[in-house]
Parts: C-alpha cells; structure tokens; sequence
C-alpha cells in the first residue's frame, strides 16, 4: 500500500460538510509523520524484548511482568486523552510530541530497572495520547468517502514505523552496541517539534464544538449515560477481548523467533520485515472492506483470522522443518494482516459511534481498558508460562479470545459505513 497524496482532495466542499478540514492533505501529512515516530517509540519494548530482559536479567516471567507493569501507562493516556476534548487536538498533540522524545532520553539513561519503568510508562502515555489523538484527527477532518482509507495511512504510518526498530536490531546487535540505542535515536524526535508547530491543524469540529460548550460541559464518563452506554458497553467488552488477543500475539513475536525457536537476530528481523510488508496488505484491504462491507463485518471477520494466524504462528513449525524462519514469516505476516485490517476498520467504528466532545475520551478509555486487557494478558503469562510448557503456548492460547470478540461485535455493534459523523454519532449541531 502507497501513499498516494495525489489522489487526496486540496479542499472539501463547504455545502457537503462544512465542519471537515479544508486541506485533508494536510491532516494526513501531519498525523502519518507523528504515528510513524510513535509506531518506532512503541516498537521498541517488543522487538528489543531478549536484550532488555537480558540487560536488566529478567526471565521470561520477569519480562512478562515488566511490560505488565508499563501497560499502566494507560491511565495517563486516558487523562490526556480527556484534555484532547477539552483543550483541543492541537495543543495536546504538540504537548505529547514534544515529551516523547524527552521521556526517551530518560529511559535510555536509566540504569535500573524502577527508573526505566517509571520513564517507559510516561513515554507510552504520551505516544497512545498521540496515537488516539491523531485518530481522531483525521475522522473529524477528513470527508466520509476517505475516512477509512485515512485510518489506513495512519496503519501504514504505525508499521513503517515499528519497521525502522526492526531494521536497526540486528545492526545494534552485529555492531556488538546496547538496545539503549534505539531510545537515544527516538530522542532526536525533539527535532520534529518546529515542524509539527505549523503542520498540525486544529479540527474544525472541535473548533465547532467548544465554540458551543459541549467540551466544557462533557465528562469523562458520559458515554455511559443512557445515550451512549449501549455502545460505550459493547465497543469496551469487545476491545477488552480483542486486545487481550493482539497484545499476545504482537508482543512475543520476536521473543518466539529468538528465544524459542534460535533465529538468528538477522533472520528474525528478515522475517519480521517480510511478514509486516506482507501486512500492509490488510491496511489497504481493511479500508476497501470497510467501505465496501461495513465496519462491523470487516472487524468480525479479521478477529478470526487473527485467532488462526496466532495459533499457527506460534504452535509452530514443526521441530523437523528444516526452514522454521519461512513458516514464521508466513505466520507472522497472516496475523499482522488481520491486526490492522481489524485496526483500520475498528478505529473507523470508534470514532465514528460518539460525538465531538466524547470521541478523543471514549478512545482513552479504550486505551485504558486495553492496558487492561495488557496488563491481564502479561500476567497470565508470567503465572502460567512455565508450568504450561512455555511462553508460546500460552499465548496461542489467549489468541483464541480474538473469537468470541468477533462474535460479540458482529450482534452488537452498530453499524456506520457511509454515515456523516453527526449521524453516526446521533449528534446535533
């Protein structure tokens, strides 16, 4: 999937929706540049995993319990992501730019592992609190017909990003350098601050919004007042499942290559590099299903193949398979295709199914409820792992919750393919 500025339309006509972005390019440079900063600041913990572990020498309970602990980050990321309804997109952005790379700086300079956490946990806030921001960015200012696609631009962005880490790895670790590396370089992110000062925009819909005072007078709980509960509900059960699923299967990739099935560090970044470019396949097909079916049949039917792309992923290859790297490849790349075509089409649902002054506070509490769903997700393997013959086992496992999330959001879930997003969101203005 390219990403084709061409065929992005310089200005929306006000008769169709005078609250959408008159420069949609401009949201779009702007948010693929901040999600692909933040999509190497994320990658970072899972693909350096083996050598943060060994440098802190923690085991794979241990590791387990480490990233248990920083998946709290999302508390902070529900706080900040709150003041984006309040204060606006734009200055919450540039705020959470402008920290991450400090942060960075602070965890690569930590020399135990309390502080390193500490650090970790501040910097994943602020990249979710970007990451949701720029979600909703590009819905609210984007036309209906590119919503989708914008929510895959975003995708791409978020992979090519976590591409970057993948690439530098084996270079660290052939040149004999620390991890640590790879958090000093997401520092020089300080560098990007000029830029996004004039690139990113404001959106006209929040601009809408607060010039009203539904911003002022919304809280941070209100999608659970009759209005929206019966969506607010559903949407949080079904990500508490789903991501349950997908932290599993994403956070252990790497691990699973190096550790468990003795790749090389080299081999295993080749194969991460094929199967996530075999991925942006479901970035572009998650948008062109989006549209053309819905969103709540694309989500559905992404959830199962993530369920058998993790079970083949990680209950193989067989021990006798005298090329494993090539079964991994391919099992790596079916269950990164299903996540973000699951990602393209549930983020278009969420921002779609609430209002201006909730949209940026319902998707923190996805965070949150993610970081639950995390946090769960480590801590069974930590308890389980050993006794269950290995970390890869259980994480085959906890894929299989990816099923009844599918289920539950095919019945439940409303669907809002087509629909402006004052409809969609049952929202007057």
């Amino acid at each position: 999937m390219s990403l084709n500025l061409a065929s992005v339309p310089e200005i929306r006509s006000a008769e169709n929706d005078p609250l959408a972005a008159v420069q949609p390019r401009r949201i779009i440079v702007a948010t693929f540049v901040m999600m692909l900063y933040q999509g190497y600041m994320t990658a970072i913990n899972g693909i350096a995993s083996p050598w943060i572990a060994a440098g802190f020498g923690l085991g794979e309970s241990g590791i387990a319990r480490l990233y248990a602990w920083i998946s709290l980050s999302a508390v902070g990321a529900l706080v900040i992501s709150r003041y984006a309804d309040r204060v606006g997109r734009r200055r919450v952005l540039l705020s959470c730019m402008t920290a991450t790379p400090l942060l960075a700086l602070g965890a690569a300079l930590s020399t135990n592992v309390v502080a390193f956490t500490i650090f970790d946990i501040a910097v994943y806030a602020c990249a979710t609190a970007t990451i949701s921001s720029s979600v909703v960015l590009i819905a609210e200012g984007l036309p209906i017909e590119l919503r989708a696609k914008g929510q895959s631009y975003g995708g791409l962005a978020l992979g090519l990003g976590g591409g970057i880490c993948v690439v530098l790895v084996p270079i660290l670790s052939d040149h004999e350098q620390s991890w640590r590396w790879l958090l000093f370089l997401a520092g020089s992110g300080i560098l990007l601050i000029p830029y996004m000062r004039r690139a990113i925009p404001e959106s006209a819909r929040w601009q809408h919004a607060a010039a009203s005072g539904a911003t002022k007078a919304g809280r941070f709980y209100d999608m659970f007042a009759p209005a929206y509960r019966g969506r607010a509900i559903p949407v949080l059960l079904c990500s508490l499942l789903s991501m349950t699923a997908v932290t599993a299967v994403t956070s252990w990739g790497y691990f699973h290559a190096v550790s468990v099935n003795k790749l090389s560090p080299a081999a295993a970044s080749l194969m991460t590099i094929i199967g996530g470019g075999l991925s942006f396949a479901g970035l572009a097909g998650g948008a062109w299903s989006a549209e053309r079916f819905g969103r709540v049949p694309t989500v559905s039917a992404a959830g199962v193949l993530l369920a058998s792309g993790g079970l083949f992923f990680y209950w193989g290859p067989p021990q006798a398979m005298s090329l494993p790297a090539v079964w991994l490849g391919a099992g790596f790349g079916w269950f990164m295709i299903a996540v973000n075509a699951w990602m393209v089409a549930g983020n278009s649902a969420a921002t779609e199914l609430f209002p201006t002054a909730l949209r940026s506070t319902m998707l923190g509490w996805l965070a949150l409820v993610q970081a639950i769903a995390s946090v769960t997700c480590q801590a069974v393997i930590a308890l389980t792992a050993e006794a269950a013959g290995g970390l890869s086992v259980v994480v085959g496992y906890i894929a299989l919750l990816a099923v009844p999330s599918a289920i539950l959001f095919a019945l439940t879930i409303e669907e809002t393919r087509g629909l402006s997003l004052e409809a969609a969101a049952r929202e007057q203005r």
